[in-house]
């Protein structure tokens, strides 16, 4: 598939239900409303429609949430998809977790081909992960995480940049990183969905976050790429990557190579942007067929736009998008 401006998307993130068990307060309201069950896709036909994209040359898939893992029956999904890696398929199948539940699950997504996974995790700090997520305990994120390196699984931590929260944890956090053999990347908040705090009160530029960690650190210059957006440097002193996601600062739109499928069968070509596909209709009409489901989703790319246009100001108090993150799928 190739989009209007010749980028070649290979990379699909499925939301597999728009709940979560914590209410981290950059991604949702404490009082959510869910989304009701019958709009929400079943599992065998978001493997139909994962299949289909492969066919038309998705090399990764990323499944988020929501938290991906509350899902009911969600490892069955994982191991069809994981099924399809190899000549001609997937390269690879990952997974974005709070790590909630991942000492039930780790040996079993290690099991169904899954070699990879993101935990967000923000802060090292009891306190302040309760405060952050609202209903979290540190401490069964961290032995989901330790679970998840016993399965053998790399485990690469994800953390936002949130101004007054966890801004002076990054030393301590890549020392953590380097000691228990993790990867670490840094993101910056962006404006999505109507949330309780203030979003220029949380925005933290990563440009300012990076110049002051090269105070205490040699971070080295990669061309390490995973398929996703972050820039990747080493740490030398614990031989470690640390990433840094900038979707405000420096905007990667001019190598994006995704689009996300919400659980709901809705298509998001751009992150950033309100337009989008219905893929549920032709899904479940009998009468289009496979046919009739590429023919949809190759319509689709023809208006994946050049960017988006995020932008968090004080002058703005609304955010850039109504939807939640959760939504659309970390």
């Amino acid at each position: 598939m190739i989009d209007p401006f010749g980028r070649r998307i290979s990379y699909l993130r499925v939301s597999v239900t728009d709940r979560c068990d914590l209410r981290c307060v950059y991604c949702m309201a404490e009082d959510m409303t869910f989304l009701p069950k019958r709009e929400v896709l079943t599992l065998e036909e978001l493997d139909r429609l994962c299949g289909t994209f492969i066919g038309l040359g998705v090399e990764k898939i990323r499944l988020t949430g929501g938290e991906p893992l509350v899902r009911r029956n969600v490892i069955g999904l994982v191991r069809s998809l994981g099924a399809r890696i190899g000549a001609g398929g997937l390269k690879e199948l990952t997974i974005t977790t709070n790590g909630t539940q991942l000492t039930k699950l780790a040996d079993d997504l290690y099991g169904a081909g899954v070699r990879r996974i993101n935990v967000s995790m923000d802060t090292l700090d009891p306190a302040v992960f309760k405060s952050v997520t609202r209903w979290g305990e540190l401490d069964k994120t961290m032995e989901g995480i330790f679970a998840a390196k016993a399965a053998g699984l790399a485990v690469k931590i994800n953390a936002v940049a949130l101004k007054g929260v966890n801004e002076g944890e990054y030393d301590r956090m890549i020392a953590w990183c380097g000691e228990h053999g993790l990867d670490l990347t840094l993101i910056e908040t962006m404006p999505l969905g109507e949330i309780s705090g203030d979003r220029t009160d949380q925005y933290l530029p990563l440009s300012i976050v990076r110049s002051r960690l090269r105070e205490h650190w040699t971070l080295e210059e990669t061309d390490y790429r995973t398929g996703g957006p972050a820039r990747y440097f080493t740490v030398k002193e614990t031989g470690r990557r640390l990433g840094f996601i900038t979707p405000m600062t420096h905007n990667f739109c001019e190598t994006c190579n995704r689009v996300r499928l919400t659980c709901t069968g809705t298509l998001y070509m751009c992150l950033g942007q309100e337009d989008a596909a219905d893929l549920r209709a032709p899904l479940r009409d009998p009468a289009v067929g496979d046919d009739g489901l590429r023919a949809a989703i190759e319509q689709a790319m023809l208006r994946k736009p050049k960017g988006h246009d995020f932008i968090i100001d004080r002058r703005e108090a609304k955010p850039a998008l109504a939807r939640h993150m959760s939504v659309t799928g970390g």
